[in-house]
């Protein structure tokens, strides 16, 4: 791979090394450069990529190694922790310059106020301006963040640090709280970034806007000019070639191997004849001795020059099978919970018209941020008896904080209706919030799965990558995609299988190959599956029964995906 074409890097690592309080290790050694231009930083779970940019911002120190930046870092986190009653001007990061050119404006001429304004002058307009870019009207700059969905939030949040021009910006999982407008929004303001700017991220069409990508592999980062459609392109046709280049080299090992049996053989004959020779002493003794010699250092030339063969063959082997990837990848098989396809499973309707969840349907929910799409959830999962995943749905984060917000009631909305005829109901919501922090992940599984012997259940465990160490490890140790993991693992491993599996999100926190391997386990449940997502291209791998959309006046209606 080669780096990109800059003389100046904006970013350079230098053997970082970073080791969590409990002695795990995050990074390891990692050395590389972001130059200037828009960089999508892609990897598996785990594999350090939010820690990576906690460094590069400052909010972690490296345990060894160095992180040098050409100028100012500004940073968006995954989860964007926020208080509701601050005023969106202050999310912005203009509040003080906008409030001192309004009381210079009103007459006050303190001189603190000419400070505050430096050389912002045109704050307010350039404020609206960013505002307007995030889709939201001028008024907003006074409201308070408690007024926005957390979609809002986030392109505020961005708009934000685009208006305090930071030189190098730094966005984790910008989408997750996305919907499928404010997801354009973003779009549109990162293909008009100026900058450095870094985004880890597992939205295709994000990630296609991007000038660079960045891997995090095994402790090596690597950087491809080019989108990951491309990147991904030229790492398949790699491991095609080095799949091909490992078959070759271990048809030249066999046939060495071949060559020095073959050798060995030859030599183990000749032996055999000379002392056959020497015994019946039709030689003189003297030229039997000296044949005898010669025999020996020729044996041994020989041995050399096949062993030699072999060893290079055998290293050309390795080397080989060293560039093929053997990466651990989540094995998803779901429990058959027998639901023949003619039971009705659930219904969802908006007090005109209502729709039946039968058998093993795959049914997906869709519409903008606040439209309702959690309520419907939270009432489907609430009429069911038991709920074999989270329970605490409803324990969310409060508006505009971490995730879509919640839903906005009106009073001229339909009453969106939900009904669950069965009592075995899987639910993971968008925040995992009902894991026990401070327990262990097997302790947090076995939970839900009382009666399946431990042996079992870590063998179980293994297949979601949650095996040795990482099974000790209390949760509040994890990162977002491990933490999502033993999330899953609790709904689906539960005993008994669930009817229905619903799931609020569920692309967020999880990689590209896993989310492969969700969507191949949905495809083939025998249970119903009820799935909200912004995700286009993830609901159009599902081949769904049914897509529903919650409208802007809050009714529900039956449409279908937009082409990709």
């Amino acid at each position: 791979m080669s780096y990109p074409t800059t003389v100046h890097p904006s970013v350079v690592l230098d053997r970082l090394t970073y080791t969590w309080p409990d002695g795990s290790v995050a990074l390891d050694g990692v050395s590389g450069a972001f130059g200037s231009g828009r960089t999508g930083l892609v990897g598996r779970n785990g594999a350090g990529k939010s820690t990576l940019l906690r460094l590069i911002a400052g909010e972690l120190t490296p345990t060894s190694g160095s992180v040098s930046t050409s100028g100012e870092v500004a940073y968006l986190p995954q989860q964007l922790t926020l208080d509701v009653d601050r005023r969106v001007a202050e999310l912005l990061g203009v509040s003080t310059a906008l409030d001192a050119v309004r009381a210079i404006t009103a007459g006050d001429v303190d001189p603190a106020h000419f400070d505050a304004v430096g050389d912002d002058w045109d704050i307010e307009a350039r404020a609206e301006a960013s505002l307007a870019e995030a889709g939201l009207a001028p008024a907003f700059l006074d409201r308070t963040v408690g007024e926005l969905s957390g979609g809002e939030a986030v392109l505020v949040a961005i708009a934000g640090i685009r208006l305090r021009r930071a030189p190098i910006t730094l966005l984790d999982e910008p989408t997750n709280n996305l919907d499928r407008d404010a997801r354009a929004t973003l779009g549109a303001m990162v293909h008009a970034w100026k900058g450095t700017l870094i985004v880890v991220s597992h939205d295709l069409s994000l990630l296609e806007l991007m000038d660079d990508t960045a891997e995090l592999y095994g402790q090596t980062l690597s950087v491809f000019g080019g989108p990951y459609s491309e990147w991904r392109a030229w790492l398949d046709a790699e491991q095609d070639a080095a799949r091909q280049a490992e078959v070759a080299a271990a048809q030249a090992l066999r046939k060495e191997k071949r060559q020095r049996i073959e050798a060995e053989v030859k030599l183990a004959h000749r032996a055999r004849t000379a002392k056959k020779a020497e015994v019946e002493k039709r030689v003189p003794k003297i030229i039997a001795h000296g044949r005898k010699m010669a025999a020996e250092v020729s044996a041994g030339k020989l041995r050399t020059e096949v062993g030699a063969k072999e060893e290079a063959a055998r290293a050309a082997h390795d080397e080989a099978g060293r560039r093929i990837r053997s990466d651990d990848t989540m094995k998803i098989e779901l429990p058959d919970p027998q639901v023949s396809r003619a039971r009705r499973i659930a219904e969802l309707g908006d007090g005109e018209r209502s729709w039946i969840v039968q058998g093993p349907e795959r049914v997906a929910l869709i519409g903008r941020n606040g439209a309702g799409k959690t309520t419907l959830l939270e009432r489907l999962v609430a009429s069911g008896v038991r709920d074999t995943g989270d329970r605490d749905p409803i324990a969310a984060a409060p508006p505009g904080v971490a995730d879509s917000g919640p839903d906005l009631p009106r009073d001229d909305r339909p009453e969106l209706r939900a009904e669950a005829f069965t009592d075995r109901i899987g639910y993971l919501p968008q925040r995992v919030d009902g894991l026990d922090e401070g327990a262990s992940v097997f302790d947090n599984i076995a939970r839900r799965a009382p009666h399946v012997p431990e042996k079992e259940l870590r063998n179980r465990l293994a297949r979601f990558l949650l095996r040795g160490a990482t099974v000790e490890r209390p949760v509040a140790a994890l990162s977002g995609g491990e933490r999502f993991r033993v999330a899953l693992a609790r709904l689906l491993l539960a005993d008994p299988a669930p009817h229905l599996v619903v799931l609020d999100e569920p692309t967020n926190n999880l990689d590209l190959d896993t989310v492969d391997q969700l969507v191949e386990a949905l495809r083939t449940y025998r249970g119903a599956v009820l799935i909200v997502s912004h995700d286009d291209a993830f609901l159009r791998r599902l081949d769904l029964d049914l897509t529903l959309e919650i409208d802007a006046e809050g009714a529900l209606q039956e449409t279908a995906l937009p082409p990709s």
